[in-house]
């Protein structure tokens, strides 16, 4: 008899603690979304008592989603569960995660408490958790670090308290597949029935999706996973290569089955790579870019003479459209809407409206439009926020023997503003007019630009991250044809980011 995993999803907070991948409130709410319709049964997104902005997003998200249960994360703390309980309030199904360590090392060096003192410790606030939530879960931090029978102690207790998931992390991501077997064997025998145990495994020796899976075999019933393994690190189990793995290889794992729409995996993750601008490396199981491309001569006669040969699952399968058809400034919205609909985009009517005009402007200053074109217009169109500055015109002049200048167009609640600046280098002076332009100094952390697609007319990506006043960095993401006006929107929509974020 088929028996379910939960997925529990952490890319928002978990994967949001990977260097780099920080993201604004409206680019988590567009996660979150993707993630409801990835079919996702837990999402964690952030950690309420960590910042205003955290809450703020929570809360959002909490208002926003319906389908599947929205978390916070909290640790033993009581204002963190407060904090937790209060961003939570609007959630149709919420739960509190509250943790704390229980490892040796964990206990008597960062925490400086006995063993005793953290069981009591743990159960007061589990108890409280319950009082503001009746969904709770409970994490033992460094868990596979722990004395196995002090797992046991712990879970009668915060069983006791209230809390009805039992999360035993691997949290620095030192164990074997043949160990993360035995504990949770051993830990999900002496629970049955009465705690889902959960596994949730970090990548440090590329072993999360293996030790993910032994913790299923062992008796998980719920996984913490990240979309493209996005986390801490060398990351998360990746969600996508679990789910998968459960259903390509259900001969020898056993009849388990999760909620999620699997053709929703690879839009999901092409919209994270689009917001964060971080790729997973080409050769990334599942959702790399080489992930369904054959070089080999023996490889490619082989799939074409029968897929199978080669591939142990389809692209469709995970909602990757191969064909690639090719849509022109002939082509109407109907068939517009059916292409986006094909690489896993719903639109609003409005939603479809701007990335339809956008699809024309682009039809008619580049030859051929392909998939990840489309991928790209509406991603960016999903994750604009509010333009306090916004780009009218741009003007740069580089040359060897003279200084490079930039002159910029823009507009502040209805009134233009236009200036000049000189730099070292085309972008250094783009950059600096904005700053003169706005008023508000940032200095450039990082800078990169990518090919959307192929050709020489491909829409450039372009993805930079700021910090603006001293203050902790700010992504953002422009897209142009022009290179350095793509560069110039980048700028401005980590500017805007960043005035959003301190309103």
């Amino acid at each position: 008899m088929s028996e379910r995993i939960i997925i529990f999803d952490t890319t928002l907070r978990d994967g949001e603690q990977s260097p780099g991948a920080s993201m604004n409130t409206e680019e988590k709410i567009q996660i979150a979304l993707a993630l409801e319709r990835l079919g996702v049964d837990v999402m964690e997104v952030g950690f309420a008592a960590s910042s205003p902005g955290d809450f703020e997003a929570i809360n959002k998200i909490a208002q926003i989603i319906k389908n599947s249960s929205v978390c916070s994360l909290a640790r033993c703390v009581e204002n963190d569960i407060i904090q937790a309980g209060k961003a939570l309030e609007p959630a149709a199904k919420k739960r509190i995660h509250t943790f704390i360590a229980t490892s040796p090392i964990h206990m008597e060096y960062k925490l400086k408490k006995t063993p005793a003192e953290v069981l009591a410790t743990a159960v007061k606030n589990v108890k409280l958790a319950k009082s503001l939530c009746e969904d709770v879960e409970f994490s033992c931090e460094d868990a596979l670090r722990s004395d196995i029978n002090f797992l046991k102690e712990m879970a009668d207790a915060v069983y006791e308290a209230g809390a009805r998931t039992f999360n035993i992390p691997d949290t620095v991501g030192y164990r074997l597949p043949d160990e993360i077997y035995k504990v949770f064997k051993e830990i999900s025998d002496y629970t049955k029935g009465r705690l889902i145990v959960s596994a949730h495994n970090h990548n440090d020796l590329g072993l999360a999706t293996a030790n993910t899976l032994a913790a299923i075999k062992g008796g998980a019933r719920q996984i913490e996973v990240t979309l493209n393994g996005l986390g801490e690190r060398a990351g998360n189990a990746a969600l996508e290569e679990v789910v998968m793995a459960l259903k390509v290889r259900a001969d020898e794992l056993g009849e388990f089955y999760t909620t999620i729409n699997h053709k929703e995996i690879y839009p999901s993750s092409r919209l994270l790579s689009n917001i964060i601008g971080v790729n997973p490396q080409p050769n990334k199981a599942i959702v790399g870019k080489n992930a369904f491309s054959h070089e080999s001569g023996i490889h490619q006669d082989g799939v074409l003479k029968h897929p199978e040969t080669y591939e142990i699952m389809k692209a469709s399968d995970i909602g990757l459209v191969q064909d690639n058809l090719v849509l022109g400034k002939h082509s109407g919205r109907a068939a517009f809407n059916d292409k986006l609909k094909a690489l896993g985009f719903s639109l609003e009517a409005e939603e479809l409206n701007r990335a339809f005009a956008e699809f024309k402007d682009l039809c008619d200053k580049k030859k051929e439009v392909f998939d990840d074109d489309l991928i790209a217009i509406v991603a960016a169109d999903k994750i604009k926020i509010e333009e306090k500055f916004k780009l009218i015109n741009l003007q740069v002049s580089d040359c060897s023997s003279a200084l490079a200048t930039a002159a910029v167009t823009m507009e502040c609640d209805g009134e233009t503003i236009r200036e000049a600046a000189i730099g070292d280098g085309v972008i250094d002076a783009v950059f600096k007019v904005i700053d003169r332009a706005s008023k508000v100094n940032g200095s450039l952390l990082d800078y990169k630009v990518d090919a959307v697609s192929k050709g020489k007319d491909a829409l450039a990506q372009v993805s930079v991250k700021v910090s603006f006043e001293g203050q902790r960095a700010i992504i953002g993401h422009g897209l142009d044809l022009d290179t350095m006006k793509a560069s110039a929107k980048a700028y401005l929509g980590a500017l805007n980011s960043y005035i959003s974020m301190n309103k």
